[in-house]
């Protein structure tokens, strides 16, 4: 069944704890330079007094295509089994960069040792039927885990899929 991680963008209301939880899922070392996979872009738009601000979670899109996967020379970034999240072998990754121009997303990241980064989908989490990490911590529910049908079946424009995944375990 596939299943992605959507964003419903009118409740979320910028706190970051999914950026949180996903740099404490991977270990990231924010003080060391490390890149957080997750970002929370504050949109702002109107003049005062109808002005309006939003928030909207980015990360891996985990495209059905996948440029990055396509852009890699060595076969680093390659599809999860399970999963069908877009994940990278760091021991393979020659830090080239080809991952990086090839996303249109501008998503891939290089460590400190110039090896690329991304979110990998909590592809563990996920494939033992767990809901991803920024998903779980969402305080207003503005992130979801649901089915793509489920999507298509909702007619509102408030929302945006953020990673698709196929999954077949439950999302707890």
């Amino acid at each position: 069944m596939k299943k992605a991680i959507i964003l419903d963008y009118s409740r979320c209301s910028g706190c970051g704890a999914c950026v949180v939880a996903c740099m404490d899922q991977n270990d990231i070392e924010v003080e060391k330079g490390e890149p957080a996979f997750r970002r929370v872009y504050r949109i702002e738009e109107g003049l005062y007094p109808q002005e309006s601000i939003q928030h909207l979670s980015v990360a891996c899109m985990h495209c059905e295509d996948s440029p990055c996967i396509m852009g890699c020379p060595t076969g680093a970034i390659f599809r999860h089994e399970v999963t069908k999240a877009v994940i990278v072998n760091e021991n393979l990754c020659i830090g080239c960069h080809s991952c990086a121009l090839a996303c249109p997303f501008g998503i891939p990241r290089y460590n400190m040792e110039e090896k690329m980064q991304k979110c990998n989908f909590c592809f563990e989490r996920v494939a033992a039927g767990l809901k991803p990490a920024c998903v779980k911590v969402c305080p207003v529910g503005a992130l979801k885990f649901e089915p793509i049908n489920k999507l298509m079946e909702n007619k509102e424009l408030s929302f945006v899929i953020n990673i698709v995944s196929t999954s077949g375990k439950g999302n707890k």
